[in-house]
């Protein structure tokens, strides 16, 4: 792809480095970006900037927030005595939109995989476990994409928690093998919320 200008091509290969997103796209990206008012663009920038210098992660459960505790950590109707596990916030955003949870979450922020060097030390897992020594819920719910990933996380997990005095379960398995939360349907999401199953190791 030839340029006629480095500014363009320094735009390109900086979009074109979100997933999915190639060189064509990024370049298409760009000119509908030079098309738009000067006051959308800049806007769009500081947007982009403030999820860098002024987005928090909530000190309970390590949610995204602009404040120290998120908005369900901060809710005192929510039922702090579930606390639904997931690998990021956007499953977290998934299972909200269901209205079918009522109780608190964890984001692990990943979830173990060790084709990509990524163990439970990257994870956001001891957190969780003194969450619940201090905290000492009814129920942990693993709510997991059903992967390799999902399941060896699930696993790990499971057995961490064998000894506590808490149920552990996992959301019933609506979502197809090797399908992932965030693209489920409200519905088949919502009932696999509602038709969690224990799980033993």
């Amino acid at each position: 792809m030839q340029f006629t200008s480095a500014i363009v091509e320094q735009a390109v290969e900086a979009l074109s480095g979100f997933p999915g997103i190639g060189k064509r796209s990024a370049l298409r990206m760009v000119m509908y970006l030079l098309q738009r008012p000067e006051p959308e663009v800049v806007h769009l920038a500081h947007s982009i900037l403030k999820l860098k210098t002024e987005l928090k992660l909530c000190k309970v459960c390590g949610n995204v927030s602009d404040h120290d505790l998120c908005n369900v950590c901060s809710n005192p109707s929510r039922n702090a005595g579930i606390i639904c596990v997931v690998e990021d916030f956007s499953d977290q955003m998934s299972i909200e939109s269901t209205s079918q949870f009522n109780g608190v979450y964890h984001i692990l922020g990943g979830l173990i995989s060790p084709m990509d060097g990524i163990g439970p030390e990257e994870l956001n897992i001891a957190s969780l476990l003194e969450r619940i020594e201090k905290h000492a819920p009814n129920e942990v719910i693993m709510a997991f994409s059903a992967t390799v990933e999902g399941d060896t996380t699930m696993y790990y997990l499971a057995r961490k928690l064998r000894d506590k005095a808490v149920k552990v379960s996992c959301i019933s398995r609506g979502i197809s093998v090797g399908g992932e939360i965030g693209y489920a349907d409200e519905l088949t999401l919502g009932k696999s919320i509602a038709n969690r199953t224990e799980y033993k190791v």
